[in-house]
């Protein structure tokens, strides 16, 4: 795969529900599920810190991670996460298997480059406006961009 992959490292859970997610939260994890490739999904429970800092990198959102559920070891993307309203904490955290064999669809972020050498920019005082910060894309995963 051309992109680098991200580990994480997940646990698998047996109790379903909002009692049950309410004190994972308490004890510093973070409920989560990973579904599709026409398998059963495996509730997950992760770390809370290790997963606030993967947020906060931008490939963690577009990229192959490598999941590690005690001795299993899964591809999957991140598909959705749910934060508290108000506080920095993740509720909730949902990953897709990759079947390398099959078509992904996901969204990419676009990086802009020499916005700052632009002689609008430059001289005249111009400012870039980007519509677009991300693009849909259908791939097969060792295609997808870093």
């Amino acid at each position: 795969m051309q992109g680098s992959v991200t580990e994480v490292i997940a646990e698998s859970r047996e109790l379903n529900g909002s009692s049950a997610s309410k004190k994972l939260r308490r004890s510093g994890k973070v409920p989560g599920i990973v579904y599709g490739s026409d398998e059963k999904p495996i509730l997950i429970q992760l770390d809370h810190n290790q997963i606030s800092l993967a947020l906060d990198v931008e490939s963690f959102h577009s990229s192959i991670l490598e999941l590690k559920i005690g001795k299993l070891n899964q591809k999957v993307l991140l598909r959705d996460y749910q934060m508290h309203p108000f506080k920095r904490q993740v509720n909730h955290i949902d990953f897709q298997r990759v079947d390398e064999k099959k078509r992904i669809h996901t969204n990419v972020p676009l990086h802009f480059i020499g916005e700052e050498d632009s002689p609008a920019v430059k001289m005249a005082g111009g400012l870039i406006s980007h519509i677009l910060n991300d693009v849909e894309i259908s791939c097969l995963p060792k295609d997808l961009p870093s």
